[in-house]
């Protein structure tokens, strides 16, 4: 049992660093078009500035959105293509929803980015 227990903690720390699984690519089946990246720079009353948080403007199936990232990655995101998965949906009321978007990277790591606007389709 003594062997068991000190096997399971020398391990521990390997399994630790392995991280989340590697996404899987087919998982990403929705096509993100990043129109446009900038960061914003918000602080409300006697406060010191946060670092950029990335927005986005997008288009998805032929609709236009606003995205905002976490400030960790405070950098602008390049206008393209990406490839992305709905990974968190609330629409408990009829009126209004809330989205977050995991894009995959040509790197494979990914990063998530909150719906905070939406727009009529594009054409109308």
């Amino acid at each position: 049992m003594k062997k068991v227990l000190i096997a399971l903690l020398l391990l521990a720390p390997a399994l630790s660093w392995a991280g989340k699984p590697k996404p899987n690519p087919a998982d990403y089946t929705i096509t993100v078009h990043v129109q446009s990246s900038f960061l914003t720079k918000e602080c409300a009353g006697d406060c010191p500035m946060l670092p950029g948080i990335q927005h986005l403007i997008v288009v998805i199936d032929g609709k236009k959105y606003e995205l905002d990232g976490a400030p960790e990655h405070p950098g602008v995101l390049r206008v393209g293509d990406y490839k992305a998965k709905l990974l968190k949906q609330d629409e408990t009321r009829s009126y209004e929803f809330r989205w977050t978007y995991e894009f995959l990277f040509p790197d494979g790591k990914t990063r998530d980015f909150l719906v905070v606007s939406e727009a009529e389709a594009m054409g109308n």
